[in-house]
């Protein structure tokens, strides 16, 4: 089966961010790589910022992936004001649902309030704290 594992880059504050995700989904990190551990004659690090994440996963779910990483200042800032894709979200059941949403819109702006909607699922979409956007959603034809 294809899976889709979202990818998503910050401005240094993918730890941050990512701890967030750990708190409201669980788990514990798959991997987090620091710039520092790839430093070499060949791959220079500048000293601010060697902390920052080259490469971090979450595991979510059973066979899902949420993975980040900070961008380097060399390369420009990632604008967190765009419409960046959406990460979507299917839950097993409305509980889990409305848990999922609460937690990780907690800070952000709710751009559609979770509950019932008028194409039949049970439905919620928001930017969290750290600008990204997100789709929560169940539908007992796939419970």
């Amino acid at each position: 089966m294809t899976l889709i594992n979202p990818h998503i880059n910050f401005n240094g504050n993918a730890e941050e961010a990512f701890t967030f995700y750990k708190s409201v989904f669980g788990g514990e990190f798959a991997k987090i790589i620091r710039f520092k551990d790839l430093a070499s004659p060949e791959f220079a690090v500048a000293e601010n910022e060697e902390n920052k994440i080259m490469h971090i996963a979450l595991p979510i779910g059973k066979s899902n992936m949420l993975m980040a990483n900070d961008v380097p200042a060399i390369m420009g800032k990632t604008n967190e004001n765009e419409n960046r894709s959406k990460i979507v979200i299917t839950a097993e059941s409305k509980e889990e649902a409305d848990k999922l949403f609460s937690g990780l819109s907690a800070g952000g702006q709710i751009e559609g309030p979770i509950g019932d909607s008028p194409w039949g699922l049970y439905f919620g979409c928001f930017r969290d704290k750290y600008g990204i956007e997100w789709i929560v959603e169940f539908t007992s034809k796939y419970a």
